[in-house]
């Protein structure tokens, strides 16, 4: 068997229909999520995106201190928080409730979002 036949088939539900995966479902309005930990690997990923993004522009801001982290936090909480309730319209209370889902990999996003930081206030702010 070909591993173009092979993915045809891995790609083909039951029921007749063709399964999306998991970005074009995380970007679609309204997605069904068949697994609850797929939805959850997105809300992480998600959030490891916008640790980076944050962390670039503070750096180059250059922003600092308590403010930095606190816009921070608020951003990173409430991007998610308006993904998945207004967005993707999911039941909170099968994840767990709201807030299982915002803090779902906030930690490690929020670590991230340091080193990143540093780096880029470092190397460009400092002699």
């Amino acid at each position: 068997m070909t591993s173009n036949t092979k993915r045809k088939e891995e790609s083909h539900l039951l029921n007749g229909g063709v399964k999306q995966s998991t970005w074009s479902k995380a970007f679609n309005s309204n997605a069904v999520w068949e697994e609850k930990d797929e939805f959850l690997d997105v809300i992480y990923w998600l959030r490891q995106i916008i640790a980076v993004i944050l962390g670039v522009i503070w750096g180059v801001a250059p922003l600092k201190g308590f403010l930095g982290i606190a816009i921070f936090c608020i951003i990173n909480a409430g991007v998610l928080y308006v993904y998945f309730s207004s967005f993707q319209q999911i039941d909170e209370e099968e994840y767990g409730g709201t807030w299982e889902l915002t803090k779902e990999g906030f930690m490690t996003s929020f670590a991230l979002f340091l080193v990143v930081w540093i780096i880029f206030y470092t190397a460009l702010h400092f002699d």
